[in-house]
């Protein structure tokens, strides 16, 4: 399991900027990154190297965020791959709330049960 951050940025230039030179500032690495634009914001959520240095980065520069357990996963680089993932994780009843990749081409999974999830995909052989 991993850690996910999301954080609400304005919606202008330099807004996401200022957040990863935040990040930065306090030695944070960031391994996996999603952005979407709502209306008169963004929504950004991350993973990085090091949780208690994330939250100390985030409250010097006095930005909110939440938290929540993700999945990191490594599958196969191959046709249907994903596809026999999410397969096996619908197949228990368990709902795929958000999927992205990080640097090194792991999938952050978050699920609305983490750990049937995690044991459907040990079953696969994907961890």
């Amino acid at each position: 399991m991993a850690t996910e951050f999301t954080i609400l940025i304005q919606d202008r230039p330099g807004a996401l900027a200022d957040l990863t030179e935040a990040l930065a500032k306090g030695g944070v690495n960031i391994i996996a990154i999603h952005a979407t634009p709502c209306p008169d914001q963004a929504v950004v959520q991350l993973v990085t190297n090091n949780n208690e240095a994330t939250v100390e980065a985030l409250k010097v520069a006095d930005i909110e965020y939440t938290a929540r357990e993700v999945l990191l996963l490594s599958i196969a680089h191959e046709p249907g791959a994903l596809a026999r993932l999410s397969r096996a994780i619908a197949n228990v009843g368990v709902n795929i709330d958000a999927l992205y990749l990080t640097n090194s081409g792991q999938i952050v999974l978050q699920a609305d049960n983490l750990r049937a999830a995690q044991k459907a995909a040990l079953e696969l052989g994907v961890m």
